[in-house]
């Protein structure tokens, strides 16, 4: 059965949409991958962005969508700025919701010991992404420094 994914990861920067335009490619076309749900694509432009509204509606949409998937995928990279607390929370609320996390960090900075702890895989690459088993889902622990 094609799994439903929530793509988690920040997109503010051209490195940041450019590597989350990568993996949005290797989801979809991996054959046990259906819907992928990437918030870069649900803005809703009816809002002015940053507006109360916006505000409301993308929270409401971005949360429904971790809600309705099978699994998160998430970059943690981030372009030399520090860690991106949106991630960082739907990370937190997919593990608290028992949501399996794939986490992909291609960078060389350390990783927060709560997203290392809590990740269900952690995969070098986002080309490493199309060779996962996302039925299986074999757990794969971080193999690097924390903070």
């Amino acid at each position: 059965m094609a799994k439903r994914v929530y793509l988690a990861g920040p997109f503010f920067s051209k490195t940041q949409v450019a590597q989350v335009e990568r993996l949005e490619k290797v989801l979809a076309e991996h054959p046990q991958i259906g819907d992928v749900f990437s918030p870069r694509k649900h803005q809703h432009e009816e809002y002015e962005m940053f507006s109360p509204e916006w505000q409301k509606v993308t929270y409401a949409s971005d949360v429904q969508a971790i809600d309705d998937c099978d699994l998160v995928v998430a970059l943690s990279d981030f372009d030399g700025a520090d860690a991106d607390s949106g991630t960082a929370w739907e990370l937190g609320y997919a593990y608290a919701k028992k949501i399996p996390v794939i986490v992909i960090k291609e960078d060389d900075v350390t990783l927060n010991l709560m997203i290392a702890q809590s990740l269900t895989a952690y995969l070098h690459s986002v080309e490493d992404v199309a060779d996962y088993d996302f039925e299986k889902l074999e757990k794969i622990p971080y193999d690097g420094a924390v903070v």
